[in-house]
């Protein structure tokens, strides 16, 4: 039989198929009337039951769903459903009609026959959802409802029910409090419950680190971990956060953001969606096709709600222009946006690569900055930019470590003539130590100032965790502007490149050696660049090796087909050549692999080193010419420096 590699293992033909059909099966939002009663179909059936608490020290109470056609003889899965921090074993019944939902599933043969317990997760003598609700005893009493829940209410519905009792047969899921509950019981004890669901996850949901220590196990033990909320829930934070943790350490989750509150409307959904996948087999593959609405950028300025970046990746852009005839949203890519009878222009990209982007918006073909976006310097203007999450992001993912500062200083250069800035980064604890400090000069692109390195390029924090981890060496990082001219000319040309030369020496480096606690000697500087700053570093570096031990070149190369500006570069490497591999310590050159525009010409470039003997130390990393791919540059460069 012919056979498939799925997430490491080999399916079967027909199981991979199957998969796929299941997925397709599902739908991705719950349809009209899902949650009422209709004629004419079998039913299920509600009773309360009363099981002894040994845990509580008295008698509880919980709801038991059993499906049409329950048979005693036969073994059924079960889901424990946990109501919210007002509500009792009742809640749900009241309020969310799960009866009523699940015989509609089970008409359509959507969901597989189970059982369904509705507790009290209030675990304590007097448990009725009376008084102040947030009491401390009331509160506390959620948290010890884990031991009723294992000790107690499970045995006691696997001795008293034809029930599956292995881990694969259990799920449990909740609404609000219930749902911090749910996600902190079943991933709590993935060896109980392989299904677990939260619903708008209320404080009590633990802290993600504290939800799945150890990623790995998670992924093994999990058959689904579900995690929804409705957008205009105020809560949404703790489902977010959860998420968050879990893409970055690629634990597979569905993450289902949908219209609405912390309400019935969306805990109904949650369970008609959730409900679906359980006791089946599922292709987490599928997991990112399924939310109604996608999350709020992290480049948004506060409170927009778009653009919207879906599970896929995908981005959902909408503004309001009633008075425009055409709409583009351009990411390289142009996106034709689509006007609705309110005025809004709305489009849905097809899915973007990882990490920073720049974008613009075109209204009747005039580029302009998204008023819901952050904007960045950039394209040698004003553009708005948009961050892609990725699981491989946690380097620059800013987290609880000590943090140093931004410092923005203007400086009058001699050299130019002129009243300059740069951004620099002091270490953490640079304020409370006498120490003095190695020093990394950081240059941006083309079309870039000083601002881009702080911003696009997130320096600050890919330090500062770094520095935590021990990985990096404490240091001050001075990004600089790199725009400079020569009788009125700009560029790339050697009259340029020399210019720039001479305000890093003059100026900017006198500069910070002034105003800083900084190591003055050569094997305490670094210079470093990308595109553009890396042709700035090529320059300004191998000419003075005696004043920087380190050169980190991201994204560029001598112009292959320049030989007015190459020759006499190369010519001076030659010359100096043993001098050049004597002095550096660290030639570290990368690329954004074949995609980066600047690759080939590196490619001529190292060669030429080669031939020469100049020594160096090469890297790649794919994602072409972009700012994803010169923050990994920055994260691995820095870890070589001063040591």
């Amino acid at each position: 039989m012919t056979n498939m590699k799925k997430s490491g293992f080999l399916l079967p033909i027909f199981l991979v198929l199957h998969l796929s059909t299941f997925a397709q099966n599902i739908e991705k939002e719950a349809p009209k009337g899902f949650d009422q009663v209709r004629t004419g179909i079998a039913t299920g059936r509600i009773d309360t039951i009363s099981y002894p608490s040994k845990t509580v020290g008295t008698t509880r109470r919980a709801l038991i769903y059993t499906p049409p056609g329950f048979d005693k003889k036969t073994k059924y899965p079960v889901l424990y459903l946990l109501h919210g921090i007002g509500g009792d074993e009742k809640e749900w019944l009241k309020g969310g009609s799960p009866q009523v939902i699940l015989d509609n599933l089970y008409a359509e043969g959507k969901i597989k026959p189970m059982i369904v317990v509705m507790p009290n997760g209030r675990a304590m003598k007097d448990d009725r959802a009376v008084g102040n609700v947030f009491d401390k005893d009331k509160v506390e009493a959620f948290a010890t409802f884990e031991k009723d829940l294992l000790n107690d209410l499970i045995p006691f519905i696997e001795k008293k029910y034809p029930t599956l009792t292995d881990q694969e047969h259990r799920a449990i899921a909740g609404l609000s409090m219930g749902g911090g509950q749910s996600l902190n019981f079943g991933l709590g004890n993935l060896d109980k419950f392989a299904w677990v669901g939260g619903f708008s996850s209320a404080p009590n949901t633990k802290l993600p680190q504290e939800l799945v220590p150890d990623p790995e196990e998670a992924k093994k033990k999990l058959k689904l971990l579900w995690i929804s909320c409705g957008d205009q829930d105020g809560l949404i934070g703790f489902s977010q956060r959860t998420h968050d943790y879990l893409y970055q350490h690629e634990v597979p989750h569905i993450y289902y953001i949908e219209p609405g509150g912390h309400d019935f409307k969306v805990w109904k959904s949650g369970l008609y969606m959730f409900s679906q996948f359980l006791f089946k087999p599922v292709d987490t593959a599928s997991f990112t096709s399924y939310s109604v609405l996608g999350t709020p950028a992290s480049t948004n300025i506060r409170n927009n709600k778009y653009p919207q970046i879906l599970p896929d990746n995908r981005v959902v852009f909408r503004v309001k222009a009633p008075d425009a005839q055409k709409v583009q949203f351009d990411l390289g890519k142009k996106y034709e946006a689509v006007k609705d009878t309110s005025g809004f222009w709305t489009v849905t990209t097809e899915p973007i690569s990882r990490g920073f982007h720049y974008y613009s918006l075109l209204i009747d073909g005039v580029p302009v900055v998204d008023p819901a976006s952050e904007t960045f310097y950039g394209m040698g203007r004003m553009a708005s930019g948009i961050e892609i999450p990725f699981s491989g992001s946690g380097y620059y993912t800013m987290k609880d470590v000590p943090h140093g500062d931004i410092r923005i200083k203007q400086y009058y250069s001699k050299a130019l003539n002129a009243w300059r800035e740069m951004y620099v980064y002091t270490p953490p604890g640079y304020d409370q130590s006498d120490e003095k400090y190695p020093v990394l000069y950081l240059l941006h692109g083309g079309g870039e100032d000083q601002r881009g390195w702080a911003t696009q390029g997130k320096t600050n924090v890919i330090l500062d965790n770094l520095i935590a981890e021990s990985k990096a060496k404490p240091m001050i990082v001075a990004m600089l502007d790199g725009n400079v001219s020569s009788g009125g000319l700009a560029g790339f040309n050697e009259n340029v490149l020399r210019a720039f030369e001479n305000e890093l020496k003059v100026a900017a480096i006198p500069f910070v050696e002034g105003s800083f606690r900084v190591k003055t000697d050569a094997q305490n500087r670094a210079l470093a660049g990308l595109s553009m700053g890396g042709l700035q570093t090529l320059y300004a570096g191998i000419k003075n090796t005696d004043q920087f031990a380190y050169l980190g070149v991201f994204s560029s190369g001598w112009f292959a087909n320049n030989t007015k500006l190459s020759d006499p570069q190369y010519e001076f490497m030659k010359n100096n050549a043993q001098t050049i591999n004597s002095n550096l310590k660290e030639l570290w050159i990368s690329m954004g692999g074949k995609e980066d525009i600047a690759y080939q010409n590196c490619q001529i470039m190292l060669k030429k080193f080669d031939e020469m003997g100049i020594k160096y130390q090469y890297s790649e990393y794919a994602g072409g010419h972009t700012w994803p791919v010169w923050r990994h540059d920055l994260m691995e460069f820095s870890q070589l420096l001063f040591k």
